[in-house]
Formats: C-alpha cells, sequence, structure tokens
C-alpha cells in the first residue's frame, strides 16, 4: 500500500487535495477523427440521439419532405449546430458520392480520457475503481452498450485500444443512449502495457473467458478496484492479455449458450459489482 501509485495511496492524496480546494490531475487523452453521418435517417436519428454535431449540411433547393423538416429542427432546437446550404456537387464530394439525401451530419472528434484518468477520477471520488477494458471488440454498438452499462451501474469509464477496435463513433454514441456523455472512455496506445499500469496501481485485472478458472459469483474482486476485460464473442481475449489478467472468470450459462456479446457480457459482471459494492 506505500508503493507509489497504489490505489490506496492514491485515495489518501486525492482526499488531501480535496482538504486543500487543489483541483485533481487530469492527464488528457487522444483526439479521435471527425465523422459524417450521411442521409435522411441516420442524419435524423443521430440528431435525435444526442449525437454531438458541430454542422449540418443542407442540399440547395432539396426536396423539403417531413424527415427533412424533423432533421432541421431537431437541429436548430439544440443550438450550437451551424446549418450550411450546399450544392450537391460539394455534398457528393464530402461524401465520396455516398447517397446523402441531400442531408449531411458532421460529429466532432470524440476528446478521449487517458486510462490513468478513469483511475484518478473514481479515487477523488473517494470510490474503488471500476472499469471495464475491451480486448478485440470492433462493432461500436457493443462498445456503446458497454458505456451504457458502466453508466448504469456505477463504474468509472471504458478503455478501448487505439487499433484494431471500435471507436466513439456515432453509432456508439446512439446506442449508449446518452451516457456516453457522462462516462469517459479512454484510448491506449497498447492495452497490455495499459493493464499492467493498472495492476501497478493496485488494480485487479479480471478477464472474461468461457474456460476461466472461477465463477463469476466467486469473485470478490469486484468489492475493490477492479478492471474487467472483456473480448470479442469469436476468439475471445487475445494471447497477451490473458496472460496479463490477474484471474481469468466465466459466467455461467446453464441454457448451454456458447458465449455472450461484449455489451451483455459486461453488463452482467457490472450487475454482479454494483450489488456487491451496494
Amino acid at each position: 500500500e506505500m508503493r507509489k501509485g497504489h490505489a490506496k495511496q492514491r485515495a489518501a492524496q486525492a482526499r488531501a487535495r480535496k482538504a486543500t480546494g487543489r483541483p485533481a490531475p487530469r492527464r488528457g487523452g487522444p483526439k479521435g477523427t471527425a465523422e459524417l453521418v450521411v442521409g435522411r435517417n441516420p442524419v435524423y436519428e443521430a440528431l435525435r440521439e444526442g449525437v454531438p454535431a458541430t454542422t449540418l449540411y443542407v442540399q440547395q433547393f432539396i426536396d423539403n419532405d417531413d424527415r427533412v423538416r424533423d432533421a432541421l429542427k431537431l437541429a436548430a432546437d439544440r443550438g450550437g449546430v451551424n446549418l450550411l446550404e450546399a450544392p450537391r456537387a460539394e455534398l457528393d464530394r464530402m461524401t465520396n458520392n455516398l447517397n446523402h439525401q441531400g442531408l449531411v451530419l458532421q460529429v466532432p472528434p470524440y476528446d478521449y480520457a487517458h486510462p490513468d484518468d478513469l483511475v484518478a477520477n473514481a479515487l477523488d471520488d473517494g470510490e474503488d475503481p471500476l472499469i471495464v477494458a475491451l480486448d478485440g471488440v470492433t462493432d461500436p454498438r457493443n462498445l456503446g452498450a458497454v458505456v451504457r452499462s458502466v453508466s448504469a451501474f456505477g463504474g468509472h469509464g471504458v478503455v478501448v485500444p487505439e487499433r484494431r477496435a471500435a471507436h466513439m463513433t456515432a453509432g456508439a454514441w446512439k446506442t449508449s443512449a446518452g451516457a456516453a456523455a457522462r462516462t469517459p472512455v479512454a484510448r491506449a496506445t497498447n492495452l497490455t502495457r495499459a493493464l499492467e499500469a493498472y495492476q501497478k496501481a493496485g488494480l485487479m485485472v479480471v478477464g472474461l473467458a468461457a474456460d476461466g478458472d472461477t465463477e463469476l459469483h466467486e469473485l470478490d474482486a469486484l468489492e475493490g478496484p477492479v478492471v474487467v476485460v472483456v473480448g470479442s464473442e469469436g476468439k475471445g481475449l487475445s494471447r497477451l492479455v490473458g496472460e496479463t489478467c490477474d484471474l481469468r472468470v466465466r459466467i455461467p450459462m446453464p441454457g448451454g449458450t456458447e458465449s455472450l456479446n461484449a455489451g451483455v457480457a459486461a453488463g452482467v459482471v457490472l450487475y454482479e459489482a454494483s450489488r456487491r459494492r451496494a
């Protein structure tokens, strides 16, 4: 516990910062890339679900149907979304000739946290960190579902690798149902090294695996600082990540299903963690 960076030592430092009124340090993370949502229905759904947006491009002389009017109203009511009229040729160029139907929504780059931020935020609140890391999960909808579960069950954030992984796209925002505005997502250059850094900070790294030695209801580690690592539905955990985990845990499935997708598996574990911490 006296080791520099240990969770309990950082909790004491956080209490000292609060006592002196000094703000907690923030390391920040990399920016994502801008994204375009293309087409009348996708643009409308993105605006309705609260996906961040900077500009709504509208084709000149567009056929003004109900979906176009609804999208324009949502953008105007939200505020902060620029409305720009553009010729069809310009929208064709922006979208590489996709079927934009006269509407293109620009989504700003996502502001990722640093993996260390998630631990620091939890300790500053006087709580044991509860973090989910995704290994090889490439569907943004699964990422959005995990973010939603983390928010619902009192987790402190999600970590995704920089490469070969789902990122915070408009699809992930929509699936999170607004939780992405409250729950930070961090991006790690190397997931294995990020997990090792969490271990040095005193967190237990628990990997979900169908062949795990421990069943979920036996996992006392959920009551303390922990990172839950969820692999892809088909391949599970990668070799290096699996070897880094302190424990490999399985979710009992008496119904005979071989595996759960990442969003469902994370939700089950987070519920159990929330129940134990209540």
